[in-house]
């Protein structure tokens, strides 16, 4: 048996309370997870899971494994970490999460860099503007906009992006261009919602230096940064962005920018990975991509 793959293994399972989960985040067959946890149990003649038909939690024997198990894979990663190989040698898979916006306008269009620097490494990207949970998921990183909650990730900031009020020719044709803010009154928004939540139809501006949340009407609302950008583009009101986001739309005149003035404030981007994952050699050559990357993109508040 291969220890140190049964301990990872192992690990992954208590982490996504799953064999299952733990099977898709490892890219293993799930009768080969089963097997190896069978196999460190016997090996080591205590049972470590206790297992039920909806979830999987350790034993007090297993608790204690666990932590000794991060301990020595913590310790395996950083004593590969300390061999510094070179961009070329570091092959491996590397899971990343990120918002739809920044996949297609950010990482897509530069990915490219990344692949001739580090050409063995099998990047799985995952889009959506949805909460991820990172242990359950097994996911390795992700990059997030605005105030950060989940103080259990270690967090690195990549930088700060501008916000713009922005909208279609077509719909200033028909609504005229919105002067201030009390204009807002006569005119309409694309809104957009996040989970749990039932609508968004506010739009948010800076107003000598402070936040103003301004009520605005609105027909549709969407939980999707493209299709956003797309129903803006088609009309049906005005969109609020990262100005990164539109830059290839602003500069076309498919989109124009309005109340420029009371731009909102700018928010910050970051890129998150839980602790065990902190000596990670693949983990810590996208971070430093990405940093190199997003600072050339960052735009001052």
């Amino acid at each position: 048996m291969d220890r140190i793959l049964a301990m990872q293994v192992y690990v992954r399972v208590v982490d996504a309370k799953s064999f299952v989960r733990a099977a898709e985040a490892l890219a293993l067959p799930p009768s080969t997870v089963t097997g190896l946890i069978k196999g460190l149990e016997k090996h080591l003649r205590v049972r470590l899971l206790n297992r039920t038909t909806r979830s999987v939690s350790p034993t007090s024997d297993g608790e204690r494994y666990y932590a000794q198990c991060r301990e020595i894979l913590n310790l395996i990663e950083q004593a590969e970490t300390g061999l510094k190989p070179a961009p070329k040698d570091l092959r491996g898979r590397l899971r990343i999460d990120m918002p739809g916006g920044i996949a297609h306008a950010v990482i897509l269009p530069n990915l490219e860099s990344f692949r001739r620097q580090y050409p063995e490494i099998y990047l799985m990207i995952g889009v959506g503007d949805r909460p991820v949970d990172l242990v359950q998921e097994g996911v390795d990183c992700v990059i997030r906009t605005g105030p950060l909650e989940d103080s259990s990730l270690v967090a690195r900031p990549l930088g700060k992006f501008s916000w713009i009020t922005c909208v279609a020719p077509r719909y200033l044709e028909r609504y005229g261009v919105p002067q201030s803010l009390e204009d807002l009154a006569g005119h309409r928004a694309v809104h957009h919602f996040s989970p749990g939540s039932r609508g968004g139809g506010n739009l948010l501006f800076s107003v000598d230096g402070k936040r103003r949340v301004v009520p605005i009407d609105g027909s549709i609302a969407v939980n999707e940064t493209e299709l956003y950008i797309k129903l803006c583009m088609q009309g049906y009101g005005l969109a609020q962005l990262q100005r990164v986001l539109v830059e290839k739309q602003l500069q076309d005149g498919s989109l124009v920018e309005v109340l420029r003035q009371w731009r909102p404030p700018s928010v910050p981007v970051s890129i998150l990975y839980p602790h065990h994952r902190y000596g990670s050699p693949i983990v810590q050559a996208f971070t430093a991509w990405a940093t190199e990357l997003f600072s050339t993109k960052s735009e001052k508040a």
